[in-house]
């Protein structure tokens, strides 16, 4: 058995799978040489009903194990594939790929992938928004100790940090929906981008070649093609493409990061299944395996922007090869690694497990110390000095312990003086968390809305079913 990439039998999708599959790619390829023949058929060339009719029965069947052989012979991927159509659609042979270069089917073939799994990835983070959305919901006004450093610092909400990460996947959103209503079709450009072979076809007739490209780019679900090209469409989308993807791997290794952070310290847990193994060797643990696979499928995701950067830079004026084998593994395996991310995102979301009673111990071993700036403003507003208050706090705070600590305070001289104490309520830590439950309610209610509504619209169906889980 020889090897094959955990993402595709491990963690990615069926569906992203199948859609990078190679048998996917040819069907690709076959529906752009039959809308290649079709526009020219219909602008004036000498093709026979016939040719048009036996390539549109053969855009699904082709035999991969055929192609291959001829492969093996002629050292030509796309060149196999043409004798092997040709043999399958004889009246379509002599006239496939007219006027084409190998660009034509690979170059489009390619935009088309990128755009449909760009389209497959907006469904999967409208559904981590909607199960991130709903958690944060519930849990809008419940106060947990917020974090500077890792070190204790004020009060914020569960629901509230939920937002956080929300906002960074709905950031990821528009800037995938942005990369899908602007991808352009490479179109029909001859060898090196000049058109020249298609207007020997029509005779010098520019207005005929220039409505070919416009015509196979409709037919292939494309509103605008390239103006300009040379051999290739410019290699910059496809890292335009992958810093998007790159994007929702960052907020999801945050996601992920921060998860393992607090399941650290009891307070928040991904799914635990009910015979789920957490250690071969201990079996008490509960590893936040799910955070730890985002993190490091993110970590892989983010190296490989910059590969497609070096590759846009590193080609040769009309057309390099050494883009081919490299674009061969990056960009499919950067979007089945994002699309595995983004399913475990929302596997993790849907079941994360709040546990209100670790929250609330560490919001009451805090407390005291968190109630210290608001005597520090009461103790200036009643006309003591700022930073001799600050001073009492601060010697005060790292000499006793947090229980000991308003105690201490209120017999400190400094604040005898202007009559400052604790009050009862200063200690309930609903008082502490600002707006943030107002502000959890306003991102739900008017920010995440228009997100998923355009993440709708811009996703196929079987993503947006997803979306409205």
């Amino acid at each position: 058995m020889s090897w094959t990439s955990p993402l595709s039998t491990r963690y990615a999708s069926p569906a992203m799978r199948t859609l990078w599959s190679e048998r996917r790619r040819i069907g690709l390829w076959r529906r752009l040489w039959l809308a290649l023949m079709q526009g020219q058929k219909d602008l004036g060339l000498d093709i026979p009903d016939a040719a048009i009719a036996q390539l549109h029965d053969h855009l699904d069947d082709a035999d991969l194990d055929k192609a291959a052989e001829y492969e093996r012979r002629l050292r030509h991927d796309v060149m196999a594939h043409i004798h092997h159509l040709g043999d399958q659609a004889p009246a379509a042979r002599p006239f496939l790929h007219l006027g084409a270069t190998s660009a034509f089917v690979t170059d489009n073939a390619d935009l088309v992938l990128m755009r449909e799994a760009l389209q497959l990835l907006a469904g999967r983070l409208g559904a981590v928004l909607v199960a991130l959305g709903a958690l944060a919901r519930r849990h809008r006004a419940l106060p947990c100790l917020a974090y500077t450093h890792f070190q204790p610092a004020q009060l914020t909400t569960v629901g509230k940090r939920l937002t956080l990460w929300m906002q960074e996947f709905a950031l990821d959103a528009e800037e995938i929906l942005h990369r899908i209503a602007t991808l352009r079709f490479r179109g029909v450009k001859g060898t090196t981008g000049t058109q020249a072979s298609f207007l020997d076809l029509f005779a010098g007739d520019h207005g005929r070649v220039a409505e070919l490209d416009q015509r196979v780019a409709r037919a292939m679900g494309f509103a605008t093609v390239f103006p300009v090209t040379g051999q290739t469409y410019p290699r910059k989308i496809d890292a335009q493409v992958l810093a998007a993807l790159s994007g929702v791997a960052q907020s999801a290794a945050k996601f992920g990061t921060d998860l393992r952070l607090l399941q650290h310290e009891g307070e928040l847990l991904e799914p635990f299944e009910s015979e789920q193994v957490g250690s071969s060797a201990m079996p008490y643990k509960r590893n936040p395996m799910r955070a730890e696979r985002m993190t490091g499928l993110a970590r892989f995701v983010i190296e490989l922007e910059g590969n497609a950067w070096h590759t846009a830079a590193s080609q040769w004026l009309e057309r390099t090869l050494d883009d081919s084998a490299n674009r061969r593994l990056v960009i499919p395996e950067a979007f089945l690694a994002t699309d595995a991310i983004l399913v475990l995102a929302t596997n993790v979301a849907a079941g994360l497990e709040v546990r209100d009673e670790a929250i609330a111990a560490h919001v009451g071993a805090a407390l005291p110390y968190l109630a210290t700036e608001r005597l520090l403003m009461r103790g200036v507003t009643a006309g003591g000095d700022r930073q001799e208050l600050h001073e009492v706090i601060r010697k005060h705070s790292h000499a006793v312990p947090a229980p000991q600590l308003l105690e201490r305070l209120a017999a400190d001289a400094a604040f005898q003086r202007l009559g400052v104490t604790a009050q009862a309520g200063e200690l309930d830590p609903a008082g502490y968390v600002g707006r943030a439950p107002e502000q959890v309610d306003e991102f739900l209610e008017r920010t995440v809305p228009q997100v998923l509504r355009a993440l709708q619209a811009a996703a196929p169906a079987a993503a947006t079913a997803e979306v409205e889980v």
